[in-house]
């Protein structure tokens, strides 16, 4: 059984294949999910996140750009960019998902993917974007 790690991972791989390359979502997620011994559990989270994260991108960017001190989202990473959608996502529209695993997630791919900074950076927006919706 997959981990939800490893669906992360490949929601930001379909992601980043949408984005970068111009790929149909569907055609995009049927490429990171064509190992047939997985799981429709699986299959779901994934799904769910990378249509999720595109049908919430637009309120993920109003959510965030507020909080990119010195930044707009298009002078971002790619990876940047789409993991803080996702995990805005993740935040505001999937109350099973614990924040802090959401947050802590979205770093670990940030450290792994991207710049050297980029940890740093998502886990600084993602508690604001946890800490904005906490208050609101």
């Amino acid at each position: 059984m997959a981990s939800r790690r490893q669906g992360r991972e490949q929601a930001l791989q379909a992601l980043y294949s949408i984005a970068v390359g111009s790929r149909e979502p569907g055609d995009a997620v049927g490429e990171v999910l064509k190992d047939p011994a997985t799981d429709t559990e699986h299959r779901l989270f994934v799904r769910g996140l990378v249509f999720g994260t595109l049908d919430y991108s637009d309120e993920a960017d109003r959510v965030v750009g507020p909080l990119l001190q010195g930044w707009t989202l298009e002078r971002l990473p790619t990876i940047d960019r789409l993991l803080l959608r996702m995990a805005t996502f993740e935040l505001r529209c999937s109350p099973e998902t614990p924040p802090a695993v959401a947050i802590n997630e979205a770093v670990e791919l940030a450290k792994r993917f991207s710049t050297e900074d980029s940890g740093r950076f998502v886990n600084g927006v993602l508690n604001a974007v946890a800490n904005a919706k906490t208050q609101a």
